[in-house]
């Protein structure tokens, strides 16, 4: 189980890494940004779905992380 608890972490981070990237590329200048949505027109062209359900992505890995830390660990919350 720890095994899992390590990868599912993993994946938050390198998930929430690339949408803050992004935003950085766009606010930086160093990546063309037409829409004003923070994300790079060249990203958005390839990987649209992943950017348009961001929202939907980090909730479902939130809830899948807080529901494991809540097993693993039942008395620290």
């Amino acid at each position: 189980m720890n095994n899992f608890i390590i990868t599912l972490i993993f994946i938050v981070a390198l998930v929430s890494g690339v949408y803050f990237y992004a935003g950085y590329l766009t606010r930086t200048g160093k990546a063309e940004d037409a829409d004003g949505n923070f994300i790079p027109d060249s990203w958005e062209e390839n990987f649209g779905w992943f950017f348009s359900s961001k929202g939907l992505i980090m909730f479902a890995l939130g809830l899948l992380l807080g529901y494991v830390l809540g097993v693993q660990f039942p008395d620290i919350f």
